[in-house]
Order: structure tokens, then C-alpha cells, then sequence
């Protein structure tokens, strides 16, 4: 219905996904404040509702009210469903049920699809379409089933595979909302290894992106890697493991965090709150407790984000790494760029380069703005706060539950911002260049 209705309009891809996740989240703010959705038979006042909404769609997880006391399960389920449009895209799944009911994917579908996923090119794209929905869905049941039989030892057995499914669904679309109760996340499984990695693999997997799994999936029989795909899981792994044992490093003493756990717990604790930054938002550790080295550290991977096409947010891995390797060149005294012998062209230094300035912009504005209307909370707090809902992680050192109305209006727009502004920044720098007639001459500025 949301497809058909922008059809009419003749919008342009990024218009059109603006538009269609501006849709869906005014959907779910109606369906949030509707009495059914809440304990209290009130239904969400409209500002939280907008909020709640907004976050699910974004896939970011910051709350104003504890998901798991405040909604029923009809609110749940809303936020569920929210949570998994947002996360594929509300093209992939519009594309599966279109599959279903054997229509022919258009060439305009095609190219919306291509903004959806950030892709180069059309080709083979309804069949990426497939294997994303057949992939997250087969993720998220193993996931869910695995986290379900753990959680059956702690309550009820259907209680606990509808927490397992919940979980798995949250934290493989790297939303971060939870069902615990007391905004606790998942600190209670802190040296829980079941837990742990099941969930770290869910957000690994659905943060990596797609065209990443499905070449690694067609490996045996290709033998070969693309260069995007080497540099996202390298840059991958080398976050993953340098935030980790920077943060065992940082928070090894600290009575609150690392200290208490044993030797297993601690390494634990360290992987999962280096994994989470990258857009999940589920935490183990109670952030607010963590040192502030620690806390700058996760806000500096909060930014970089995830990789390409994947549920996740933040500039990319792949931005991250084309800049370093820029930087690298120009120390070396490099006119090039090199990764795996392979050259990067400039204009895609200049794209890393326009995503991370817009980036560091939105950041830094609502930074300044929330420093004036939430003037009470510490500058390190609001900084945490807007770089974890731009970057749609969802993590909070607890400044969320108390915004004001329009500190609330602020972080909503940055969320919003964070998950579709990237695109249609990218989709505009793909634009075919027009042909210049005419070139100044050079001139000279001193840099450094």
C-alpha cells in the first residue's frame, strides 16, 4: 500500500526512501499510541510513541520507556515488525511479498531496491532480494531457537522462546531493544557464554552486509573475493579485536565493569562491548558505569558503524578504512591508495571523505543544540547520546529516559537523519557527472 501510494507520486529513489520510512514510522507512532499497545491501557503519549517508533525503524534501540514493563504484546510486536522493516528495508520485504504473489518486479522497484541496499549496479538485485529475506530469516530462527533454550531455564518456556525470537530479531537487525525489564539490557548474562556469542554473531552477521555474506557463501564455488568484501571483513576484524582488548585494558580494575568478573566473564564482557558499538545498542555492562576512556572508545566505534548494505548505521567500515588508507598514502608519499594491490579511485575518497564531514556536522549541531536544551546533563553524556542515535546503536549512559520535549525532538531527527541520510548522500555522489567545458586554473593553499 506504502509502495503503491509513492509509485503515484513519481518520486526519485532517495525521495522515495525518505518518504517510505517517514510512512512507517508514523504508522508505528499511530499503532504506539493506540490503548491495546501499553500495560496501562493508555497508550503511548504521541511524542514518546513518535519516538519509540523512530527508533525501531532506525533500528537504533534508544528508549524514553522500557520496552519490556511498559508495551504489551500487541505494542511488542508492533516494535518486532517495525524493527524488521526497518532493518532489510522496507524495499527487500515489499520485493518478498511481491515474489509471493508472483508480480514482476519493475525496473523503478529495481532501482529503489539498488538505493535501499546501496548497490553499484541492478543486476541480480531481485536475487539478492531473495537470499537477504531467506538468509535473515534462517538467522534469526537459529538464533532465536538457540536463545530460547537458554532463556528456558530462567522462566517459562513459551515466555522464554518469545524472548529468544525477540532478542534475535533485535539484535541481528542491530536495534538493541530488549524485553528484560528496568532498562538492564542484557547485563544479567554478562559471563553467559551461550548468550554471548550467539548474540555477538547475530550482530556481526547482520552488520557485515549482505553482498559480504553472500560472497562468502558462494566462496567454495568461486574461489574468489571481491576487494569490498576483503576490506569490510578485515576492517571487520581488526575493530572487533582492537576495541576488545582496549576496553579489557581500560576497565580490567574498575570495580563496576570488569573487576568482579572471572577470567572468562571479563573476556566476554570485553568482546561483547566492542561488538555492540557497531550499531547494535544491547550491552552487557552497564555503560554509565564504564571510564570515560572507555566511553570515548565506544563513541569512536559507534561512528564508524557498520559496513555497506547491512542492517547497521554509522559512516562504515569501508569509509573508516579508504580514509586511513588515504592518510597512510600521504604520510608514505603515495600518490595511491592501495588495498589487497588494488587501487582506489579518488572520487571515492572524496565520497569517504563528504560521508564522514556530513557525519561529524550532524553530530556536532545536535551536540551544541542538546547542550543548551539539556543543560543539567554532562557534555560526554549528550556527546554519547547523539553519536550512539546517529549512528543508529542505540547505546545510552541513561541521558534518553530524561530528554525534554524537544531534546526528544532532536535525537528523533538525528536517528532519522543517521539511517537515511547516508543514502541519499551516496546516491546523489553517484550521480553521473556532468561534463565541464571549462577548468580554473590551479592555485596553491597551505595545508598543516
Amino acid at each position: 500500500m506504502i509502495q503503491n501510494f509513492m509509485e503515484k507520486l513519481h518520486l526519485d529513489p532517495p525521495k522515495t526512501l525518505v518518504l517510505g520510512f517517514a510512512l512507517i514510522i508514523l504508522l508505528g507512532t499511530t499503532l504506539l499510541t493506540l490503548p491495546a499497545a501499553t500495560v496501562n491501557g493508555q497508550g503511548l503519549p504521541w511524542l514518546d510513541a513518535l519516538f519509540t517508533a523512530t527508533s525501531a525503524t532506525c533500528v537504533t534501540g534508544l528508549v524514553v520507556v522500557d520496552t519490556g514493563t511498559t508495551f504489551t504484546l500487541f505494542g511488542q510486536l508492533v516494535i518486532l515488525a517495525l524493527i524488521q522493516v526497518g532493518g532489510l528495508g522496507f524495499m527487500t520485504v515489499a520485493t518478498f511479498f511481491a515474489l509471493l504473489i508472483r508480480k514482476r518486479i519493475s525496473l523503478r522497484e529495481r532501482l529503489l531496491l539498488q538505493e535501499s541496499l546501496n548497490l553499484v549496479s541492478i543486476e541480480g538485485i531481485v536475487r539478492l532480494a531473495k537470499m537477504i529475506i531467506i538468509f535473515s530469516a534462517l538467522t534469526e530462527a537459529i538464533g532465536g531457537l538457540i536463545l530460547g533454550l537458554r532463556f528456558s531455564f530462567d522462566m517459562p518456556l513459551g515466555k522464554a522462546f518469545y524472548f529468544g525470537i525477540f532478542h534475535a530479531i533485535s539484535n541481528f537487525n542491530n536495534a538493541g531493544f530488549d524485553l528484560m525489564g528496568d532498562f538492564s539490557s542484557l547485563t544479567r548474562y554478562v559471563e553467559d557464554p551461550v548468550v554471548n556469542l550467539v548474540v555477538c554473531s547475530l550482530i556481526v552477521l547482520g552488520g557485515i552486509g549482505f553482498i559480504v555474506v553472500s560472497e562468502v557463501y558462494e566462496y567454495r564455488r568461486t574461489h574468489r573475493l571481491s576487494l569490498h568484501t576483503k576490506v569490510v571483513l578485515s576492517t571487520t576484524a581488526a575493530l572487533i579485536v582492537v576495541g576488545a582488548v582496549l576496553i579489557f585494558l581500560l576497565e580490567y580494575t574498575n570495580p563496576k565493569t570488569l573487576q568482579p568478573l572471572s577470567p572468562l566473564g571479563k573476556v566476554l564482557a570485553s568482546l561483547y562491548q566492542s561488538i555492540t558499538p557497531r550499531t547494535a545498542g544491547s550491552n552487557t555492562l552497564n555503560i554509565g558505569d564504564m571510564r570515560q576512556s572507555s566511553l570515548f572508545l565506544i563513541i569512536v566505534l559507534m561512528f564508524i558503524g557498520a559496513s555497506p548494505g547491512s542492517t547497521g548505521g554509522g559512516i562504515k567500515t569501508t569509509t573508516f578504512a579508504t580514509l586511513i588508507g588515504a592518510v597512510i598514502a600521504q604520510i608514505r608519499g603515495k600518490e595511491d591508495v592501495i588495498f589487497y594491490r588494488q587501487r582506489i579511485l579518488p572520487h571515492m575518497i572524496y565520497k569517504s571523505l563528504t560521508v564522514t564531514i556530513s557525519g561529524l556536522f550532524v553530530v556536532m549541531a545536535v551536540t551544541m543544540a542538546l547542550s543548551i536544551t539539556e543543560a543539567g546533563a554532562e557534555f560526554q553524556m549528550i556527546l554519547f547520546e547523539v553519536t550512539s542515535a546517529f549512528a543508529t546503536t542505540g547505546l545510552s549512559m541513561g541521558l534518553t529516559p530524561m530528554l525534554s520535549p524537544i531534546g526528544k525532538i532532536l535525537i528523533v531527527l538525528t536517528m532519522f537523519a543517521g539511517r537515511v541520510g547516508p543514502l541519499t548522500i551516496a546516491f546523489a555522489l553517484a550521480q553521473r557527472k556532468q561534463k565541464e567545458y571549462y577548468r580554473y586554473p590551479k592555485g596553491k593553499i597551505m595545508i598543516g
